[in-house]
């Protein structure tokens, strides 16, 4: 502009003399067209920062706001507000045991629950046992609800009655439901570590694998 009022010459001559195209010397900038959205999603995220995109969409929908789905998902990736989805936790690598084929009684037990459903559609549970040896069945327990006492206490009924195992051989869910319940009743028992479909010496007591 000042070129122009200074020598005196038309557009054209002065952005020929610049080497400046016509378009670019008239060209007005545009307000940003997502700045409103930036700023309500932001207010949203702010408020709620554990929500992740589909409740910011869903609180967008009931704010009357009528923007595509596709442009907030642009400008909400944009903000940095799509957070990393966790993954899942999974089991440490474990190295089961070979089984053994028992060849006394008390040698080795098995122990794992089963389910099933009444007539009404009523779900229940129970805790079996099994010696490994003669199949003969120790204990089935059987409720609505087994929790970790009366695991220990089924154990330690049947071992009452026949004596403890040299080995027990548990499943994955045995010692999540009840070493925390049983493992300070009874210190005095001993500590055995738990491995899943291995068979598992007891100090003195099957309970303390628990």
């Amino acid at each position: 502009m000042g070129l122009r009022q200074e020598h005196k010459l038309s557009e054209r001559q002065a952005c020929k003399i610049v080497s400046l195209r016509r378009s670019v010397y008239r060209y007005q900038p545009r307000p940003n067209p997502d700045q409103e959205v930036v700023k309500v999603l932001l207010e949203l995220a702010q408020g709620r920062p554990e929500q992740g995109f589909g409740k910011l969409f869903r609180r967008l929908r009931r704010l009357d706001h009528k923007w595509n789905h596709k442009r907030v998902y642009r400008i909400y990736c944009s903000l940095k507000l799509n957070k990393r989805r966790k993954g899942k936790k999974r089991l440490p690598t474990r190295t089961p045991a070979p089984l053994q084929v028992s060849t006394a009684m008390n040698e080795c037990w098995s122990a794992d629950f089963t389910s099933d459903a009444l007539w009404c559609g009523r779900r229940f549970r129970t805790f079996n046992v099994v010696d490994d040896f003669n199949r003969e069945l120790l204990a089935i327990e059987v409720d609505f609800n087994l929790p970790a006492a009366r695991v220990v206490r089924t154990l330690e009924w049947i071992a009452a009655l026949r004596g403890y195992p040299l080995k027990l051989r548990l499943d994955n869910v045995l010692p999540a439901k009840a070493s925390r319940r049983s493992g300070d009743s009874l210190p005095e028992r001993g500590d055995a570590r738990y491995l899943p479909s291995s068979c598992y010496p007891s100090v003195s007591s099957v309970a303390s694998i628990f």
